[in-house]
């Protein structure tokens, strides 16, 4: 390091945020992007100099019309290595609860990046989502039973 003021570097990392939402009978809320072939949780990235909470609120309101209290816990912090195209992320999930009837009486498809949404059980969910956002999924639900946060490196418990 070469002169007398502290040093100072710009890290820009991709940040995810998604929602473990369920019904009343349990069933987790998966939404189907028309731009990828898989089902995912709903939520998205965060903009510029915005806050993951922040984020996934406007994109619940965004795509699927929801508009849920601040406050929602998180339960999943993922790292995701540099994949393709992509640099390394970070990959967030808040654990949203159980909607109340009213809350899901009112979701729709309120952008056309959605074909569509579904309430699905565990096993229905295992198999629309790809491998690594399952195990991230199961992971939050796991945390969120525990009251506690998962960390993963690429979908797998870090060590």
């Amino acid at each position: 390091m070469t002169g007398s003021g502290p040093a100072c570097c710009v890290i820009i990392v991709c940040l995810g945020v998604d929602a473990l939402l369920r019904d009343r009978h349990g069933r987790v809320l998966l939404v189907d992007p028309a731009y990828k072939p898989n089902w995912d949780l709903p939520g998205g990235m965060a903009e510029a100099n915005e806050a993951p909470a922040d984020a996934l609120h406007r994109e619940l309101a965004e795509e699927l019309g929801l508009h849920l209290p601040q406050g929602m816990a998180l339960v999943c912090v993922d790292w995701v290595a540099p994949h393709g195209p992509w640099d390394d992320s970070l990959m967030m999930i808040f654990n949203g609860g159980t909607l109340t009837p009213d809350h899901v009486a009112r979701l729709h498809l309120a952008d056309a990046e959605l074909a569509a949404f579904e309430f699905c059980t565990l096993e229905e969910t295992q198999k629309r989502l790809r491998p690594y956002v399952w195990e991230r999924l199961h992971a939050a639900i796991t945390a969120a039973a525990a009251g506690t946060v998962a960390y993963l490196h690429n979908g797998q418990t870090a060590t």
